[in-house]
C-alpha cells in the first residue's frame, strides 16, 4: 500500500450534552404515555406470527384501492402493496388483512422491520420536537447526533472526517458530485463500474449502468464503464479493469473528477469486489490524482463491519462515501481535503425529524450491539440463508437449471451476496420468469425482487435488526411452494 494512502490517527471529541430528547419528551407523565403505547404495540403484535392471506370481505375495497392509486400514478405498481400501518418485525399487514414476510425491507430501508418498539418510540418521542422538518441553517441536537456517529464510525479506518446529512440516497450522491467535481476544477468525466446504479436524478441516471432508466434524457455528464470484478477470471479480471482504466485515464489525461464504485453492487446484481481488485485500481486512481467515491447507500449496514468500504480493508484509500437507506437520514462524508467551498452544499430541507431520530436509534444499536464480525447477527443470518437455500438447491435441482451469465459461460453458483445482501437465483435467471415468480411470492406471503441485468436474481434484503436466523425457514417453505404454484 502506498503509505501515502495510510489512514492516520484521529482523536474524536463527542459533542458534549447534546440533548437528544425534546423537554416535553423527558415529562414523566409523557413518558408514562409513551411507555403505555408501547405496551399496547407489543400485546397487538401478538397476534402476527406467521404469512396468512387476505380477507375475502376486504377484497373489492383493496381492489379499487389499488385501481385507484395506478391511475393517480399513472402506472401500476409491482405489487398490488398498500400497508395497514402495523407489523412485527420481518412480518408486515397490508390493509386487505393479508400478513408477508418482508423480504425486501423497503429495498433495504427498514432495518428494524415493521412496527418494531423502538423506532415507534424513537418517532413518538420525535413528534413532541417543535418541527417536522430539519435544516441546515436551523437544525436541532438530533442532526449532530447521527453526523458525530457517522463520522466516529467512518474515521476509525479512513481519512473521513465530515459529513453533510440530506433527505435521499439520490441527493447525497449529486453531494458527492459536485465535492468531486469542485475539487478537479469541473473535470467533466466520471468513471463507474460496467451494472452500477446512482439513483434517479437526471445525472445520477446518466451514471447509472442501465439504458431503460435515461431513456429520452438528454446526456449532461460523460460516464467511462469499467468492468466490475470477474471471479471467474480472478486475478485476470484484476488486470483486465487495471487495463481498461489506465487506457481511458491515458485517452482523457486530467478529465476524470472521480470513480465512483459501488464495491458491492446493489442493483447489478449484489455483486462483490474482493480487496485485492479494488487496491489495484484505487492505487492507479491515487496515481493518476483521480477522487475515489465509495457509494454505499444499499450496502452501508449489512455487511460485517458498519462501513463496506472497512470490510473489505480499503478504507485508507477513500475521499468521499454516501450512505443512506437504513440510516433514514442520508450523508455524504468526506476528508479534509475534499471539504468544500461555502455555498456548494445547502438545502431547506435536510430531513424530518422522526427521520433523525429513528436514524440516530438505528446507528446506536448497530454500533453498540452485536451485528458485526464473523460472529455477529449478521454473519448468522447470512449462514442461516445459504443453509436453507442450499438444502432447496440440493433438494430440488429442476428448479435450478444452469445460469448462463452474459459472457455465454454458465455460473459456477446460484447462491451469493455478503452479510445481509443476499441473491438466489432461480429458473435459469431469466428475467421473465423471475418477474412471474415474485408476484406469485408476494401471493403466497412473501415479498422480494429482483437484481443484476441477465443473468437476474432473487433479491433478499431482510430486516437485520430483528429477524431471527431461523425465520428463513418459513419464508424458503412459502419460495418452494411459490415454484410449484409456477410450474
Amino acid at each position: 500500500m502506498n503509505p501515502m494512502c495510510a489512514a492516520p490517527s484521529v482523536t474524536r471529541t463527542a459533542a458534549p450534552g447534546l440533548p437528544h430528547l425534546p423537554p416535553l419528551a423527558r415529562n414523566p407523565k409523557v413518558r408514562a404515555a409513551i411507555d403505555q403505547i408501547l405496551a399496547e404495540l407489543t400485546r397487538e403484535q401478538s397476534s402476527l406470527t406467521g404469512a396468512i392471506p387476505g380477507d375475502p370481505n376486504k377484497a373489492a375495497a383493496y381492489a379499487a384501492w389499488m385501481s385507484r392509486n395506478n391511475e393517480l400514478r399513472g402506472r401500476p405498481t409491482i405489487y398490488p402493496y398498500v400497508g395497514a400501518g402495523f407489523g412485527n418485525g420481518p412480518l408486515v399487514q397490508l390493509a386487505d388483512g393479508s400478513v408477508k414476510w418482508d423480504m425486501l425491507s423497503g429495498i433495504g430501508v427498514h432495518m428494524f422491520g415493521h412496527s418494531d418498539r423502538r423506532m415507534v418510540e424513537a418517532a413518538l418521542e420525535s413528534a413532541l420536537s417543535d418541527v417536522c422538518q430539519q435544516g441546515h441553517l436551523q437544525h436541532n441536537a438530533d442532526v449532530l447526533a447521527v453526523s458525530e456517529i457517522l463520522v466516529a464510525e467512518a474515521s476509525r479506518v479512513s481519512r473521513l472526517r465530515h459529513c453533510f446529512v440530506t433527505n435521499s440516497g439520490c441527493m447525497a450522491n449529486e453531494n458527492a458530485l459536485k465535492i468531486c467535481q469542485q475539487k478537479t476544477q469541473g473535470a467533466p468525466r466520471v468513471i463507474a463500474f460496467n451494472d452500477c446504479f446512482m439513483g434517479r436524478s437526471t445525472t445520477m441516471s446518466q451514471i447509472g449502468d442501465t439504458a431503460a432508466y435515461r431513456q429520452g434524457l438528454t446526456q449532461n455528464i460523460l460516464v467511462d464503464y469499467m468492468p466490475f470484478y470477474d471471479p471467474a477470471l480472478g486475478e485476470r479480471s484484476t488486470e483486465a479493469t487495471v487495463a481498461a482504466l489506465k487506457a481511458v485515464i491515458a485517452r482523457y489525461p486530467k478529465q476524470h473528477s472521480c470513480f465512483v464504485m459501488e464495491i458491492v453492487q446493489g442493483e447489478g446484481g449484489f455483486n462483490v469486489a474482493p480487496h485485492e481488485f479494488l487496491v489495484e485500481i484505487m492505487q492507479v486512481c491515487k496515481d493518476a490524482g483521480i477522487p475515489i467515491w465509495i457509494d454505499e447507500i444499499q450496502s452501508f449496514g449489512r455487511t460485517e463491519s458498519m462501513f463496506a468500504f472497512e470490510t473489505l480493508g480499503v478504507g485508507a484509500y477513500v475521499d468521499v462515501v454516501t450512505v443512506g437507506k437504513l440510516t433514514q437520514v442520508c450523508a455524504c462524508l468526506f476528508t479534509p481535503e475534499f471539504n468544500p467551498g461555502a455555498g456548494l452544499l445547502a438545502g431547506t430541507f435536510s430531513s424530518t425529524t422522526s427521520a433523525y431520530h429513528i436514524g440516530r436509534r438505528t446507528l446506536e444499536i448497530l454500533r453498540d450491539g452485536d451485528y458485526y464480525g464473523p460472529a455477529g447477527r449478521i454473519a448468522k443470518l447470512h449462514q442461516a440463508f445459504r443453509t436453507c437455500a442450499e438444502d432447496l438447491v440440493r433438494r430440488r435441482p429442476e428448479f435450478f437449471p444452469a445460469v448462463i451469465d452474459a459472457h455465454g459461460r454458465a455460473m459456477p453458483r446460484v447462491i451469493g451476496g455478503i452479510g445481509a445482501m443476499m441473491r438466489l437465483t432461480p429458473l435459469g435467471g431469466n428475467k421473465e420468469r423471475l418477474g412471474a415468480l415474485t408476484k406469485v411470492l408476494f401471493e403466497d406471503g412473501v415479498i422480494t425482487l429482483t437484481c443484476g441485468h441477465g443473468p437476474y436474481h432473487l433479491r433478499f434484503l431482510p430486516p437485520i435488526g430483528v429477524m431471527d436466523p431461523a425465520q428463513f425457514q418459513p419464508v424458503f417453505a412459502i419460495l418452494e411452494k411459490s415454484l410449484e404454484r409456477l410450474g
